[in-house]
């Protein structure tokens, strides 16, 4: 097999068909920098099936977990098929699928209402706003952005993502607050969710938030990411609907095995189903 090389211009080339794919912000910049971190351990040398299966074996030896080794080839993956190298993909970690997710992971409802509770009594209303509207509505971080002024006065935003419209429906509560933060800030039209300079918020501000609200809420940071919101929403709608397929559409998953992965349930509920089989006496 051939050995190739990543020059910086594939490289910008590469970049540049992510942004005409429309690929989500927060995808093009997770390939890009899972990219970089290859380039960086290649140290100028080939790229060869060989050196993909040891750089594989490096994240392992680092301590990496399974899933994100995975992730992080996936990224590597999507570069070989645009440069056609396909020759260089490898396997990715054999990972047996969970049957409860880990309780430092796991955020609860309690946590999430702790958490909204300290942002509105700390004066950080919009922070707080953002996580109501993120668990009330299950739109991705990089979605808040529909979240508009016509939006709310609609009760529906307008999802464009990869060439796909989703319509979601937004909650009347919701839209009512949404509507007096505008009106109180003075927000007419467009995003709600603005900086000082008028910039919608970007994923890194809210996030970054978010790190801070978990330590006046005394939730731990582990449990604190927007999109364990969506798994939050996930959970509690599927307990009241019980249809995967509806759900599946409202978090607007192409494939229902991506679904089934939000759906995981929490290793104390696990040991509860356990328990109610009755096989000990």
């Amino acid at each position: 097999m051939p050995e190739y090389h990543m020059t910086t211009q594939q490289v910008k080339e590469y970049q540049a068909w992510l942004r005409r794919e429309e690929r989500a912000q927060g995808t093009q910049e997770k390939y890009m920098r899972d990219i970089k971190a290859f380039r960086t351990w290649l140290g100028g040398r080939g790229v060869e099936k060989e050196q993909v299966a040891a750089w594989k074996g490096y994240l392992l030896e680092q301590g990496y977990a399974p899933v994100t080794v995975n992730s992080m080839l996936a990224s590597l993956h999507s570069f070989f098929r645009f440069a056609g190298w396909t020759g260089c993909q490898v396997k990715y970690v054999n990972i047996q699928r969970r049957v409860f997710r880990e309780s430092q992971r796991e955020l609860s409802r309690a946590e999430y209402q702790n958490l909204t509770d300290t942002a509105h009594r700390l004066g950080k209303t919009r922070l707080g706003l953002v996580l109501e509207s993120i668990a009330a509505t299950s739109v991705r971080v990089s979605e808040v952005r529909y979240l508009t002024v016509e939006a709310a006065q609609r009760g529906r935003a307008e999802i464009s993502l990869k060439g796909k419209i989703r319509v979601i429906l937004l909650p009347g509560k919701l839209c009512r607050k949404l509507l007096k933060y505008a009106k109180k800030n003075k927000i007419a039209s467009g995003e709600i969710f603005i900086t000082r300079s008028g910039r919608g918020m970007t994923r890194g501000q809210i996030w970054a938030e978010m790190k801070q609200l978990c330590q006046k809420a005394g939730v731990e940071a582990s449990k604190v990411f927007p999109h364990n919101l969506r798994h939050l929403f996930a959970t509690a709608f599927y307990q009241v609907s019980r249809d995967i397929a509806k759900l599946a559409d409202v978090l607007g998953h192409s494939s229902i095995e991506t679904t089934r992965i939000y759906l995981v349930t929490s290793g104390a509920e696990h040991a509860r189903e356990l328990n109610r089989l009755g096989f000990v006496h």
